[in-house]
Protein backbone atom coordinates (compact mmCIF):
# COMPACT_ATOMS: atom_id res chain seq x y z
CA UNK A 1 0.00 0.00 0.00
CA UNK A 2 1.29 3.41 -0.88
CA UNK A 3 -0.10 6.73 0.22
CA UNK A 4 1.24 10.19 -0.34
CA UNK A 5 0.74 11.37 3.22
CA UNK A 6 -0.60 10.29 6.56
CA UNK A 7 -2.61 12.51 8.88
CA UNK A 8 -0.59 14.33 11.51
CA UNK A 9 -1.24 14.55 15.21
CA UNK A 10 -3.38 17.50 16.13
CA UNK A 11 -5.69 16.99 13.16
CA UNK A 12 -9.19 17.63 14.50
CA UNK A 13 -12.83 17.80 13.49
CA UNK A 14 -16.14 18.62 15.09
CA UNK A 15 -19.46 17.24 13.88
CA UNK A 16 -22.86 18.37 15.15
CA UNK A 17 -26.10 16.47 15.50
CA UNK A 18 -29.62 16.79 16.82
CA UNK A 19 -30.92 13.71 18.59
CA UNK A 20 -33.89 12.27 16.69
CA UNK A 21 -36.21 9.39 17.49
CA UNK A 22 -34.10 7.13 15.21
CA UNK A 23 -31.08 7.85 17.47
CA UNK A 24 -32.68 6.75 20.75
CA UNK A 25 -31.79 3.73 22.84
CA UNK A 26 -35.42 2.69 22.58
CA UNK A 27 -35.33 2.65 18.76
CA UNK A 28 -31.85 1.14 18.47
CA UNK A 29 -32.63 -1.62 20.97
CA UNK A 30 -29.81 -0.75 23.36
CA UNK A 31 -32.25 0.33 26.06
CA UNK A 32 -35.87 1.27 26.60
CA UNK A 33 -35.65 5.04 27.10
CA UNK A 34 -36.15 7.80 24.51
CA UNK A 35 -32.62 9.22 24.90
CA UNK A 36 -29.51 9.07 22.73
CA UNK A 37 -28.48 5.45 22.39
CA UNK A 38 -24.87 4.49 22.99
CA UNK A 39 -24.60 2.75 19.58
CA UNK A 40 -25.47 6.06 17.87
CA UNK A 41 -22.95 7.95 20.02
CA UNK A 42 -20.29 5.44 18.97
CA UNK A 43 -21.26 5.82 15.30
CA UNK A 44 -21.06 9.63 15.59
CA UNK A 45 -17.62 9.32 17.23
CA UNK A 46 -16.38 7.09 14.40
CA UNK A 47 -17.79 9.48 11.79
CA UNK A 48 -15.99 12.41 13.44
CA UNK A 49 -12.67 10.55 13.33
CA UNK A 50 -13.21 9.71 9.67
CA UNK A 51 -14.11 13.34 8.94
CA UNK A 52 -10.94 14.58 10.63
CA UNK A 53 -8.71 12.71 8.17
CA UNK A 54 -10.96 12.69 5.10
CA UNK A 55 -8.53 14.65 2.91
CA UNK A 56 -5.34 13.09 4.18
CA UNK A 57 -5.36 9.70 2.44
CA UNK A 58 -4.90 8.95 -1.25
CA UNK A 59 -7.75 7.49 -3.32
CA UNK A 60 -6.46 3.92 -2.99
CA UNK A 61 -6.56 4.08 0.83
CA UNK A 62 -9.25 4.37 3.44
CA UNK A 63 -9.44 3.90 7.19
CA UNK A 64 -11.45 1.44 9.23
CA UNK A 65 -12.31 1.48 12.91
CA UNK A 66 -10.49 -1.18 14.90
CA UNK A 67 -11.20 -0.20 18.51
CA UNK A 68 -13.73 2.02 20.25
CA UNK A 69 -13.63 2.86 23.96
CA UNK A 70 -16.41 5.35 24.69
CA UNK A 71 -17.85 6.17 28.10
CA UNK A 72 -21.46 7.42 27.76
CA UNK A 73 -21.85 9.80 30.71
CA UNK A 74 -25.01 11.85 30.30
CA UNK A 75 -28.44 11.35 28.70
CA UNK A 76 -29.50 13.40 25.68
CA UNK A 77 -33.24 13.64 25.01
CA UNK A 78 -34.83 13.88 21.58
CA UNK A 79 -34.12 17.34 20.05
CA UNK A 80 -30.93 17.82 22.11
CA UNK A 81 -27.95 19.23 20.22
CA UNK A 82 -24.76 17.16 20.53
CA UNK A 83 -21.34 18.14 19.18
CA UNK A 84 -18.67 15.48 18.76
CA UNK A 85 -15.07 16.66 18.71
CA UNK A 86 -12.13 14.46 17.85
CA UNK A 87 -8.40 15.00 17.72
CA UNK A 88 -5.73 12.71 16.32
CA UNK A 89 -3.32 12.15 19.21
CA UNK A 90 -0.98 9.47 17.86
CA UNK A 91 0.04 7.87 14.58
CA UNK A 92 1.88 4.56 14.77
CA UNK A 93 2.51 3.18 11.30
CA UNK A 94 -0.95 2.66 9.84
CA UNK A 95 -2.69 2.96 13.23
CA UNK A 96 -4.24 6.26 14.31
CA UNK A 97 -5.48 7.07 17.82
CA UNK A 98 -8.14 9.73 18.38
CA UNK A 99 -9.43 11.36 21.54
CA UNK A 100 -13.18 11.88 21.24
CA UNK A 101 -15.60 13.93 23.32
CA UNK A 102 -19.28 14.69 22.89
CA UNK A 103 -21.05 17.58 24.59
CA UNK A 104 -24.32 19.46 24.78
CA UNK A 105 -24.48 23.15 23.91
CA UNK A 106 -24.24 24.01 27.63
CA UNK A 107 -20.86 22.23 27.77
CA UNK A 108 -22.16 19.19 29.63
CA UNK A 109 -20.10 16.17 28.61
CA UNK A 110 -22.23 13.47 27.00
CA UNK A 111 -19.40 11.02 26.37
CA UNK A 112 -15.66 10.70 25.95
CA UNK A 113 -13.07 8.16 25.02
CA UNK A 114 -10.79 6.91 22.28
CA UNK A 115 -11.25 5.56 18.75
CA UNK A 116 -8.49 3.72 16.89
CA UNK A 117 -8.51 3.57 13.10
CA UNK A 118 -6.26 1.65 10.71
CA UNK A 119 -5.30 2.79 7.21
CA UNK A 120 -5.96 0.02 4.68
CA UNK A 121 -5.73 -0.44 0.92
CA UNK A 122 -9.32 -0.33 -0.40
CA UNK A 123 -8.88 -3.11 -2.98
CA UNK A 124 -6.93 -5.47 -0.73
CA UNK A 125 -9.32 -5.00 2.20
CA UNK A 126 -12.47 -6.17 0.40
CA UNK A 127 -12.99 -9.92 0.06
CA UNK A 128 -12.85 -11.29 -3.48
Amino acid sequence: MTHTKMPVTGTAATTSYTVRERDTAETLGSGDLPVLGTPRLVAWAEYATRSAIAGDLDDASTSVGTRVDIEHLRPSPVDAAVSVRTELTAVDGRSMHFDVSAAHDDGGVVGQGEVVRMVVDRDRFLPT
